[in-house]
């Protein structure tokens, strides 16, 4: 394969160290302000569901069981946050706890490969299984 000058212009620039280090730390950053963020909101959440006497149902098992996965930066820094109720209706709400925590699971599994695809797309297909043998069309 040749080199053009339409071929060089296309490839992408390399990214000095203070930019990459800047993006790490507003990456971090954003993640810590988040994580605040859904631990303050989930705190005033459960508040909010415990002083309602009736036990919970498939809707509020929905809702803990898509929350529950965003409970872990609380229980990493050592608080108790309440992440199932004791108190529920039986089957409908464990079968919406179980429901909320595969649709969380989807959404970020699906979001995390979907990110994936596009960097091994992006870098072509020699980066995406280094040592194997490029086929004619890129493909291993």
């Amino acid at each position: 394969m040749f080199c053009t000058e339409a071929h060089l212009a296309t490839q992408a620039k390399a990214v000095s160290w203070p930019r990459r280090i800047a993006r790490w730390l507003r990456s971090i950053l954003l993640l810590i302000a988040l994580a605040l963020g859904i631990g303050w909101t989930l705190n005033r959440t459960e508040a909010a569901l415990d002083r309602d006497a009736s036990p919970a149902g498939l809707a509020r098992g929905l809702l803990h069981g898509a929350l529950m996965p965003l409970a872990l930066p609380n229980l990493v820094i050592g608080r108790d946050v309440p992440i199932y109720a004791s108190h529920n209706t039986g089957v409908s709400y464990k079968l919406g706890y179980t429901a909320g925590v595969n649709a969380c699971g989807a959404i970020f599994f699906g979001c995390f490969y979907w990110r994936l695809h596009r960097l091994r797309k992006r870098s072509g297909p020699e980066a995406a299984r280094p040592g194997v043998p490029a086929g004619p069309r890129g493909e291993p």
